[in-house]
């Protein structure tokens, strides 16, 4: 366990299954999950396949899943078989973004995590590498709602390389990566350019940094861990296949209608996100789940083969090539 994990003892402590631990303890890889996806994010019972399907693709590539969730007020990092299944069908679990975390322990609730409790969870119990499908971010019309995700403000004073297919295409995607900039959030588009549109392989706008093998990733996060300072979190913008994103113009006709109809019956703040989220799934036949599912098994692949990497370089047989500047 990371020096700075929390002490086990404590009731309000997380929970390390005996497979983390030992993974860790060994230096072996392991992968951070969120669970909001198996709870809140798709349909009974596909939701849990999908979970067991994420876990085997990070068993698969040599490394050990650790799905994140709390349960009757204790954190649990890596689920057993029957703690997965409870998160998946158990109508009461809530929904915990990292604010909420101390009261559902406090309370003794339930809950899945979003990716800002997920990532706080993983980096306090020693874990590096952390698979999503996409971030939270700035939400259109922020001038006037000041609406923005708690997942930016966590990435940056949280030490966790995130990989994921952008930011939801819901959003407003070029405010979101001024705002990464000025919390000093680094980006790394993999193997593309183009900043990826979550469920569309590109969302047009470009990142300084492009990296093309998990071993280069590995690279700058050992170089960030050399160079001290504030942790931040390390972002990896894996798109989603050209042959498995939804299709463009579908995606914008469907979400410019959805935005019409967000606005004309006056729904606002956290009623947005599923809203318009239910509209894309709705009115593309869902097609626009399909396309969320191949991003995450993309992102979860490559995670599992960025912590081998990762493992490998903290054992000094990192390969001698970097990330390449636009």
């Amino acid at each position: 366990m990371s020096p700075n994990a929390p002490h086990s003892a404590h009731p309000y402590a997380p929970a390390l299954s005996e497979e983390v631990q030992e993974a860790l303890a060994a230096h072996c890889p392991v992968v951070a999950l969120e669970s909001t996806i198996i709870a809140h994010g798709l349909p009974r019972p596909r939701n849990l396949q999908v979970a067991k399907e994420l876990e085997e693709l990070v068993r698969s590539s040599g490394a050990v899943p650790a799905t994140i969730a709390v349960l009757d007020g204790r954190a649990h990092i890596g689920l057993d078989k029957a703690r997965l299944e409870r998160i998946a069908e158990d109508p009461a679990v809530r929904k915990l973004g990292h604010r909420d975390l101390a009261p559902a322990l406090a309370a003794g609730a339930s809950g899945a995590t979003t990716v800002s409790a997920t990532a706080f969870l993983a980096a306090r119990a020693g874990l590096r590498v952390f698979a999503t499908g996409g971030l939270g971010g700035v939400h259109r019309d922020w001038t006037a709602t000041q609406d923005e995700s708690a997942d930016l403000r966590l990435l940056a004073r949280t030490g966790i390389t995130v990989v994921c297919a952008g930011v939801k295409s819901i959003l407003d995607v070029p405010a979101t990566l001024q705002r990464l900039e000025t919390l000093g959030v680094g980006v790394l588009g993999y193997r593309t350019e183009h900043f990826p549109g979550f469920y569309l392989s590109s969302s047009g706008e470009p990142v300084d940094w492009t990296v093309h093998t998990p071993e280069e990733v590995a690279q700058v996060m050992q170089a960030g861990d050399a160079l001290g300072g504030p942790a931040a979190a390390l972002i990896v913008a894996n798109p989603v296949p050209p042959k498995d994103q939804l299709d463009p113009a579908l995606h914008d006709r469907v979400l410019a209608q959805a935005l019409d109809a967000c606005r004309e019956r006056g729904i606002v703040g956290q009623a947005v996100t599923p809203f318009l989220l239910d509209q894309l799934m709705q009115h593309t036949g869902g097609a626009s789940l399909e396309a969320n599912l191949a991003a995450v098994r993309g992102n979860v692949a490559l995670a599992a083969r960025i912590a081998l990497a990762w493992a490998a370089a903290e054992r000094g047989t990192a390969g001698p090539k970097g990330a390449s500047g636009r």
